[in-house]
């Protein structure tokens, strides 16, 4: 093992945070570090309040909607998902999400996952949830959306993911969740 395998983690502190852009749904900064080694160098982080997201299943087949993603240029199908009011409840946000945009309501919701989208370069934090217990509600999608929702099987989301019209982490760990879901009875 050589020096550099050998050396303990080192936690980078921030010297300075430069804000260069503050938008409805995210901000961007430029933070300056200082290294394990005394050199400095730039992080540059995206800040998100986060997100919510639901597999829902309405007789044994998943809600989806199809939407046009402007920065792939093309048109994606995803489990219902949007991001957190500030100091909202990711459980209330989901909820809200999959009737707002599917015109279903859950009747409960399990969380399935949590995880964080691109630690790399941003803090977004995106949580699961799944239901299989729905009842119909109301639509009532955001008014610079324009959704198709649908209800597939499992056959035609895996055949999606090999088209790759479902191309998002959320949906592609929902659509495997939801396999292991179907071949054991377990989430």
């Amino acid at each position: 093992m050589d020096e550099k395998q050998a050396a303990p983690l080192w936690r980078e502190e921030t010297i300075k945070t430069d804000p260069i852009f503050e938008g409805k749904m995210i901000s961007l900064q430029v933070d300056t570090v200082t290294l394990a080694d005394g050199r400095t160098a730039t992080r540059e982080i995206v800040k998100h309040p986060g997100a919510a997201a639901v597999m829902a299943l309405l007789d044994g087949k998943l809600l989806v909607v199809e939407q046009f993603r402007k920065p792939l240029e093309k048109f994606q199908i995803e489990i219902p998902a949007g991001k957190l009011d500030p100091g909202e409840d990711p459980l209330t946000a989901a909820a809200r999400e999959l009737e707002e945009e599917t015109g279903y309501r859950a009747k409960g919701l399990k969380l399935l996952s949590a995880f964080y989208t691109s630690p790399g370069f941003a803090d977004e934090k995106l949580y699961v949830y799944f239901t299989d217990q729905v009842e119909l509600g109301v639509q009532n999608p955001d008014e610079d959306e324009d959704l198709k929702v649908e209800a597939i099987t499992l056959e035609q989301a895996e055949a999606y993911i090999t088209e790759g019209r479902i191309s998002d982490a959320k949906t592609i760990l929902a659509v495997y969740a939801w396999k292991l879901y179907t071949l054991t009875g377990r989430l």
